[in-house]
């Protein structure tokens, strides 16, 4: 495709404003009807700026995240609209976004999370196995300098390496293990320490 030049572009906004002009002028097109319908979606324009810039604002209304309760010691991770109970924490210092996973013997990183959370992925002993639903994987251990959830931080953490691809990082008994009570009450899912 060609570029456009500037004569083009001024030459293509001519002929529109005459058209508009020959339409307007010949009565074809209802003034004051055209103004309300431009009116219209000019409010429709801005409303969807709006939305676009007060987002974070709307999702966190809608969709409820992990609310810390450090004076009763505990910790609130609500269930989300797929089922599944998701919480962020700090790993090494990088955020990263767990599905909390009862099944799972370890805190299991994917690739992306791990090296978000400086470890280099592509440099792990992968001599480790595990089973999943979808059959058997590499993984490789390793140890987490520092995992925070809240105000509760914890070292040394034991966690693993998938070597396949892995949608979302799993948050298993490893570390779900260093809470006094794990409690699902209505659509919540409690960490009490």
């Amino acid at each position: 495709m060609e570029q456009i030049s500037f004569g083009n572009l001024a030459y293509l906004l001519l002929l529109l404003v005459m058209v508009l002009i020959w339409t307007i002028g010949s009565g074809r097109i209802n003034l004051g009807q055209t103004l309300r319908y431009g009116a219209i979606w000019a409010l429709i324009f801005l409303g969807a700026i709006a939305v676009v810039g007060m987002w974070e604002d709307i999702r966190s209304t809608v969709k409820p995240t992990q609310v810390v309760l450090a004076d009763e010691g505990r910790i609130e991770i609500p269930r989300s609209n797929d089922g599944h109970y998701y919480a962020t924490l700090s790993v090494n210092g990088a955020d990263v976004l767990f599905v909390v996973d009862t099944g799972a013997t370890d805190v299991v990183l994917s690739q992306a999370d791990a090296s978000r959370a400086g470890l280099d992925p592509d440099n792990l002993p992968y001599f480790g196995r595990a089973m999943t639903a979808n059959g058997e994987v590499r993984i490789a251990p390793v140890r987490l300098k520092e995992v925070a959830l809240g105000g509760y931080v914890d070292r040394n953490v034991r966690a693993s390496v998938n070597e396949g691809e892995m949608s979302q990082s799993l948050l298993g008994m490893s570390y779900l293990q260093l809470f006094d009570q794990i409690t699902i009450a209505g659509s919540k899912l409690i960490l009490t320490r």
